[in-house]
């Protein structure tokens, strides 16, 4: 038996038609061609699938073993079709991201709620799982996206600027830094700097101001919430650096202080690292556009006090 899509369709047409004539009609075939299917279908069978002489025209028990299957399986396959039609036209797809930036779910929470709005057929998720073997995720397309501060030359991966930003040094407004217009390397040696539980080479304090100095602080704490971090700082427990758009309510607050890192202060800049071949996705394209203009709505307003 060679049972098609078109037969199933055939079933619950005439059924809920009640008739070959109005089925014709919603099918836009002749009643002809629509009898023609039903014989060979039934041929195929070896059963007989409609009782003749009932009006309006009844299925048989074959009949409606033939509708029950019909009613599982074309809900799926028109489900399918438009998962199809929505991949092709850009407005579906899948958008699976991966963070190298700890810091960056403060900034990325709401670009995503922009996005869900835009884009509610695109499937969205963050892989933290693969945060710090993101590269090599994307390229092996178990993510989309990685939002990254460190660009590098990769076969088949293009690096989009988001945005610069500053690090910025956070303290309580009773440590002794507070007093000092800017803070240098050496301003670190005696105390404790409170981090994220993540390798040196992904904190801005060691690759920008600490490393090159060749400056240990005193201690180093990890923690794993921001909120967190910045109560132990709140309590004089030890300092932080944190991205600027973090801290944009802390100057608020006069438990802190916040200064730039060295006289002039350090500029770092997030990309988004996408495969080549999905730069020309539309959603993927309004992400970045979000990326870019949703940390302007962050920062209004200086954050760095002095």
């Amino acid at each position: 038996m060679h049972l098609e899509l078109r037969h199933l369709r055939t079933i619950k047409a005439i059924h809920e038609a009640g008739g070959l004539a109005r089925a014709a009609e919603v099918m836009n075939i002749t009643q002809s061609a629509l009898s023609h299917q039903i014989k060979g279908l039934e041929e195929q069978t070896q059963v007989e699938l409609f009782i003749r002489r009932s009006k309006p025209l009844r299925l048989s028990a074959a009949g409606m073993r033939l509708l029950a299957l019909a009613e599982r399986v074309l809900p799926e396959i028109e489900a399918i079709e438009q998962d199809f039609e929505g991949l092709n036209s850009g407005r579906a797809g899948r958008l699976h991201i991966a963070i190298e930036c700890h810091a960056c779910f403060e900034w990325l929470f709401p670009v995503l709620e922009e996005f869900r709005k835009a884009w509610p057929d695109v499937d969205v998720d963050i892989r933290a799982g693969l945060s710090f073997d993101a590269l090599t995720a994307l390229q092996k397309e178990q993510v989309d996206l990685v939002i990254s501060s460190d660009p590098e030359e990769l076969t088949g991966v293009e690096f989009s600027p988001l945005f610069d930003y500053e690090p910025v040094f956070v303290a309580a407004a009773k440590n002794p830094l507070a007093e000092k217009p800017y803070i240098e390397a050496r301003d670190f040696r005696d105390q404790t700097l409170i981090t994220y539980p993540v390798d040196r080479s992904k904190l801005d304090a060691f690759t920008e101001l600490l490393g090159p100095a060749k400056v240990e602080p005193a201690a180093i704490r990890q923690v794993e919430l921001t909120a967190v971090i910045l109560l132990l700082v709140a309590s004089n427990r030890g300092v932080t650096v944190l991205p600027d758009w973090v801290v944009r309510d802390v100057r608020y607050n006069s438990d802190y202080i916040t200064r730039r890192l060295t006289k002039d202060g350090l500029t770092r800049r997030l990309y988004a690292a996408i495969r080549n071949e999905d730069a020309a996705k539309p959603y993927m394209a309004h992400f970045i556009r979000l990326g870019r203009s949703i940390p302007v709505k962050l920062q209004r307003g200086a954050l760095i006090s002095s």
